[in-house]
């Protein structure tokens, strides 16, 4: 928690509170139905929630934001978000049904109120959104045709609409096609360890 505390020390008292439960819930519901490494369940904070957060360092949503979160797996970034932002609506997507579970039952132990969940692969998904998020695991040309039907065209934020993820690695060949259209940032501008070494937010519009 203290880390959440050092790059968001303005939260109120309820999200203190729902950022603190986080630990014990994962604790729990990893032992029954496996979503974080069992070797990495003892970072949950810097390595699941504060890089989840990260996307609130690169764009501030406007209450009113739809943010869909694809392969959301136990609830990342999509529900560290969902706590920052409770005036924006997240829609939590996942192909594999048990880490659906866990996301939705950690949400409702912790009282969030602007989240939904859908078991589904994401060319099933047909709503739109005004971003999509992901800890992506595919190039982003790939993850961009995936979601593209997704975006809506309707703009109330001071980014334009589109797919947010957090990478990490070496990306450039990966960028290079749609350079133009990409807007990154390092994590280890913003949060201090070797873990955001290789960190970054891509932002890539339509």
């Amino acid at each position: 928690m203290e880390l959440i505390l050092k790059y968001f020390p303005y939260i109120t008292q309820k999200q203190k509170e729902q950022f603190a439960a986080l630990y014990d819930l994962y604790i729990d519901w990893n032992s029954k139905i496996n979503v974080i490494s069992r070797k990495d369940i003892e970072n949950l904070y810097e390595h699941h929630v504060l890089h989840s957060l990260g996307i609130a360092k690169f764009v501030n949503f406007k209450p009113g934001t739809d943010i869909m979160d694809l392969g959301t797996g136990g609830g990342f970034p999509g529900i560290p978000l969902a706590i920052m932002f409770p005036d924006c609506k997240f829609h939590l997507v996942d192909s594999i049904g048990k880490k659906v579970k866990v996301a939705s039952e950690v949400a409702a132990a912790i009282g969030l109120e602007n989240v939904s969940f859908r078991h589904c692969r994401a060319e099933e998904e047909k709503s739109k959104f005004d971003f999509v998020v992901s800890r992506a695991v595919m190039p982003l040309n790939d993850l961009l045709k995936i979601i593209r039907k997704n975006i809506s065209d309707k703009q109330i934020n001071s980014i334009p609409n589109g797919l947010i993820c957090l990478k990490g690695g070496e990306l450039e060949n990966e960028t290079l096609p749609v350079k133009h259209k990409v807007v990154s940032s390092d994590l280890k501008d913003i949060f201090e360890g070797m873990f955001f070494e290789t960190k970054k937010n891509y932002l890539r519009t339509n």
